[in-house]
């Protein structure tokens, strides 16, 4: 889920860029929406190793999953919460490294 919620904020995002918009409400609210899903998948991932299911390749795996929480949380810690058009190419961009991410970490898990 998380690889193809990625994919579609990647692409939303580059479309607002090069229609020249800045991101949205709607934008927003699907990035805080995919925050939500990343975090959650997470926890979901520990409830497994704590239970005993643990990845098969260990660290790499969890860097992966760490990574992908911090990416969009990081980019509005970099631009301050700005809201531009600079703002929808590197939510879209970010978006786009979640999305190889994720496709890496089902590959290490």
């Amino acid at each position: 889920m998380v690889q193809l919620y990625a994919l579609a904020l990647g692409f939303w995002g580059l479309f607002n860029f090069f229609r020249r918009q800045p991101p949205d409400g709607s934008y927003n609210g699907a990035l805080v929406l995919g925050v939500v899903l990343f975090m959650l998948q997470g926890i979901l991932g520990m409830v497994l190793v704590f239970t005993g299911a643990a990845p098969s390749r260990g660290g790499m795996h969890f860097l992966y999953g760490v990574c992908v929480v911090l990416t969009l949380p990081a980019i509005f810690a970099f631009t301050r919460g700005s809201n531009t058009v600079r703002e929808s190419f590197l939510y879209g961009a970010g978006s786009f490294f979640i999305w190889g991410l994720a496709d890496r970490a089902v590959f290490t898990g």
